[in-house]
């Protein structure tokens, strides 16, 4: 279902693209639902991508599934990331949902990562969107305090909406990789 990679994230990127609220993957975390798709990397915690799938299944079965069935649903979404449907507890979870819900938010992140650029020349290093002097933050921080992607749009023309979308998914990856 995900494609394979050696890239790890953290419980902030992991809660960018699986849409679970950061407080329920730390307690997914410290309830060892993710076992092994979690490792540990100078005392941060990180997820491999084929615990995203099971991340966002243990979350979204909390309400469903006794903690053994949820462990089951994890352990195989992990173990065997192409299976689509899960028996657990007498039920059977589709798992479909989970990981197109992850494809698009590791497809989103991919193109955070791509909008901003950041040459000491410019704004002395401050990332700014690529083609513009722009800061990625300063967009992040209107939507941040509530401002509407259009009403930034109209005052920035030079961006679109979904440069204006990404800024905060670029903000919230580059604050967890930088001290």
């Amino acid at each position: 279902m995900i494609a394979k990679s050696t890239t790890l994230m953290t419980a902030n990127e992991a809660a960018s693209v699986t849409g679970v609220p950061l407080r329920h993957v730390h307690r997914i975390i410290d309830a060892g639902l993710l076992g092994s798709a979690v490792k540990r990397r100078n005392k941060a915690r990180l997820l491999t991508p084929t615990g995203l799938v099971g991340l966002k299944l243990a979350h979204e079965t909390a309400d469903v599934l006794t903690l053994r069935g949820r462990r089951a649903v994890v352990a195989t979404s992990i173990w065997s990331p192409r299976q689509s449907m899960i028996r657990a507890d007498m039920i059977v979870v589709d798992a479909r949902a989970a990981a197109r819900t992850v494809r698009s938010g590791l497809s989103l992140l991919a193109k955070a990562r791509g909008i901003a650029s950041s040459t000491p020349d410019v704004l002395r290093g401050t990332p700014v969107f690529k083609g513009t002097r722009i800061p990625v933050h300063d967009i992040a921080d209107m939507l941040a305090n509530g401002d509407r992607p259009q009403a930034i749009v109209k005052a920035f023309p030079q961006l679109d909406r979904d440069r204006v979308r990404l800024a905060a998914i670029y903000v919230i990856r580059r604050a967890i990789l930088t001290p």
